[in-house]
């Protein structure tokens, strides 16, 4: 739970449009460039520097209101294989790619989750926020990255459920083998709030 026990994982059953309100997010790290998109419920996306989406963000959790229903395109949870080493998750391997959590823009992005995160349980929401990960890393050679197109794939994953935009990945999904523990990116930072399902874009 974090320390207001409002922010939570979402769990898979939960993600469902009719179950909230709903925020996509392509989180990136920047000093200077518009590194973020969010999807905010009908409004259209658009790009955003990591400040500007913080303070957007921080604001829609302390409306009274549904729960928000927070999706975020960054690791949320991590996995240790049975020596307590870093280990990839199911989701971060597809063929001969790899997208793991503790390498490259992995940890980027994490971090970038991390500081996002601790924003709004300081924040002190005045509604349920349930966490949901989001997974677009996996692009054709050559693909630039869009960050409204991301967080427009996001949504089209569970507002389409029939299409073959995506699949749902629950936690117990996540495991590459049965020995790896798995865990909230950010118990270590203070705020355990639980392994999220993974919204995992095709």
């Amino acid at each position: 739970m974090s320390d207001n026990g409002r922010i939570r994982a979402a769990l898979p059953e939960e993600l469902k449009p009719e179950s909230g309100d709903w925020a996509f997010v392509d989180l990136g790290f920047s000093s200077n460039s518009k590194s973020c998109g969010l999807l905010l419920g009908d409004r259209p996306a658009t790009s955003l520097k990591f400040s500007e989406l913080a303070a957007i963000l921080c604001e829609e959790v302390r409306k009274y209101g549904p729960t928000l229903y927070l999706v975020l395109e960054a690791p949320l949870s991590v996995a240790f294989n049975k020596d307590g080493n870093p280990t990839g998750r199911s989701v971060e391997k597809r063929g001969s790619q790899h997208r793991y959590w503790y390498v490259g823009l992995g940890c980027s992005v994490l971090v970038a989750a991390t500081y996002l995160l601790r924003s709004l349980v300081e924040a002190e929401p005045r509604r349920d926020v349930r966490l949901v990960e989001g997974l677009v890393s996996f692009k054709q050679k050559g693909q630039a990255s869009n960050h409204e197109e991301d967080v427009e794939a996001l949504k089209r994953v569970i507002w389409e459920p029939e299409s073959e935009a995506g699949a749902i990945v629950p936690p117990d999904g996540l495991r590459q083998h049965p020995s790896h523990t798995l865990g909230s990116a950010f118990k270590v930072a203070g705020m355990d709030l639980g392994t999220p399902p993974v919204i995992n874009c095709h």
